[in-house]
């Protein structure tokens, strides 16, 4: 695995991200937004040698953009599901907008959290998270080995998630299809680290 560009700051922690649904069970209603791509915050090419500027666009445009699209095609999908009463249908369409819904959350993440040398990128955990690591783990090279031998596990798309516990303060690698309502410190996604 390759340490890839990362971000030290704490303003990751927040996803800021449109995506606010809000739902009434007892009258089947459901408001749904849009989801959008996020523009990045440099350029593709800001990454290079890490991770290849065409390598990025295809990332960003193509494969993160069939998760936004896919996400819109499915809430549309449910709405009409919805205004029908077709309760199976409207069930039957939960699995995909989870799964794309995540796939979009979990990218957006992951851009939010890479970033070019000039921007801090680049370099290990340091400070607290750093001597978390190390105490859980051993070293970060252990923690990647852990990381990536969760993500072995995980079927097809799949993401491994470094999260601090907020009951006991230490920290655990983890699998999740979607990140909400976690802290996350450090996720891998196949052969990219970010946090």
């Amino acid at each position: 695995m390759s340490v890839t560009l990362l971000r030290s700051s704490t303003a990751r922690a927040t996803l800021r991200i449109s995506t606010l649904k809000t739902a009434s069970l007892a009258g089947l209603s459901f408001t749904r937004s849009k989801v959008t791509l996020p523009n990045l915050p440099y350029d593709y090419g800001a990454l290079e040698p890490a991770i290849s500027g065409r390598i990025m666009e295809l990332h960003h445009s193509k494969h993160h953009q069939t998760y936004v699209t896919s996400y819109n095609t499915f809430s549309e999908q449910l709405a009409a599901a919805t205004a029908k009463a077709d309760v199976a249908g409207a069930l039957a369409l939960q699995p995909m907008l989870n799964f794309h819904g995540g796939g979009h959350v979990n990218h957006s993440l992951f851009w939010e959290n890479l970033a070019p040398t000039s921007q801090g990128g680049g370099a290990p955990p340091r400070g607290a998270l750093a001597a978390a690591i190390d105490t859980t783990y051993g070293s970060y090279e252990a923690l990647q080995a852990v990381m990536e031998k969760a993500l072995a596990g995980v079927q097809g798309s799949g993401w491994a998630w470094l999260v601090r516990d907020t009951v006991t303060g230490g920290v655990g690698v983890r699998t999740y299809a979607v990140s909400l309502g976690l802290l996350l410190l450090l996720l891998l996604e196949s052969e990219r680290v970010c946090w």
